[in-house]
């Protein structure tokens, strides 16, 4: 073989095996501070998440904070206390919705945190402003609304499809507007770092039940990330099991429309493809025998082969 040719296809050989690595190498680190979605309010959710090698987090909602830093401290995965944790690790808070069992940690916890934005659309924002944080529901801690305003917190807008920058983290955020009810708007959070990214979901319906497009547009969108095998992990509810009557899934997914949303995502990407894919349910509305039912029905359903995660309270995660 000619030495020219031999060495042009040792070179190329070795781009794609270090191209493989790189797509293959994990790039962010999870911390789950809360995985349900409702009644114990000692576990609400709320995911730290950061670039592996970082300790600047972003939390995607806040449900529970301070119990779930506890619980992650006793795992080792900070060394504490909670509240230099709370003031020194979390740069900021993506809300996704304003419904308690999403912003009650960030409330409770305002008067001990330190200064950090708050980006949410505004949507999330106006509830956030008008509803809590006022004088007679807690205290302004924000810089919007009521006077005085304590300017802890700033308010960060979003803008559907817009990439912002996340303060005090290596990361960015592309947000999407999701369907959580009847004229109920959630969020979905692409979390970017590099070429990689996470898409984080609020609460949401099925696009059949919610009678529009707003998923659909939102797999179109992260599609191509799939292909290009840099999307590592897909954050999504399954609040109910499938003996929920649909007239009273008050916005949430069970595991037929699960998987039905995934499936449409599947004839986007492929079946091969999604399956490199993590796929981390979360805001289960169950508790013991229920919840062992519930996922039990995800994973009979489950007839795409995909990879599915049940993150713990606590519990070190990385995609």
């Amino acid at each position: 073989m000619n030495k020219k040719l031999y060495f042009f296809l040792l070179l190329l050989s070795n781009l794609v095996f270090i191209q493989g690595y790189a797509q293959n190498q994990k790039s962010f680190k999870v911390i789950p501070l809360g995985t349900k979605g409702g009644l114990d309010e000692s576990n609400l959710s709320a995911y730290l998440i950061a670039p592996i090698g970082s300790e600047n987090f972003i939390a995607a909602d806040a449900g529970t904070i301070r119990h779930g830093l506890d619980v992650a401290i006793s795992n080792q995965l900070f060394k504490g206390p909670a509240g230099e944790v709370l003031k020194n690790n979390i740069k900021g808070y993506l809300v996704s919705h304003a419904h308690l069992d999403h912003i009650a940690g960030l409330i409770m916890n305002s008067p001990d945190d330190s200064k950090k934005n708050i980006y949410a659309f505004p949507s999330v924002i106006e509830v956030l402003r008008d509803k809590y944080f006022t004088w007679k529901a807690w205290a302004n801690f924000a810089n919007e609304g009521e006077m005085p305003r304590l300017s802890k917190y700033t308010y960060v807008p979003l803008e559907a499809q817009v990439k912002k920058e996340l303060t005090g983290t290596e990361m960015q955020v592309t947000a999407f507007p999701l369907s959580h009810g009847p004229g109920y708007e959630s969020t979905a959070f692409l979390i970017g770092h590099q070429e990689s990214s996470l898409l984080y979901l609020g609460d949401t319906g099925a696009d059949e039940i919610e009678k529009n497009t707003q998923l659909e547009k939102l797999w179109k969108q992260v599609a191509p990330l799939i292909l290009k095998n840099q999307l590592k992990a897909i954050f999504i509810e399954t609040s109910f099991s499938d003996k929920q009557p649909e007239d009273q899934l008050f916005g949430h997914l069970t595991p037929r429309l699960l998987m039905v949303e995934l499936t449409k995502l599947s004839k986007l990407t492929g079946v091969e493809a999604l399956q490199k894919v993590s796929i981390v349910i979360t805001h289960i509305k169950a508790w013991d025998k229920e919840e062992a039912y519930l996922v039990n029905e995800l994973k009979q359903k489950n007839q795409l082969g995909l990879k599915l995660v049940f993150p713990e309270q606590g519990k070190y995660l990385e995609f």
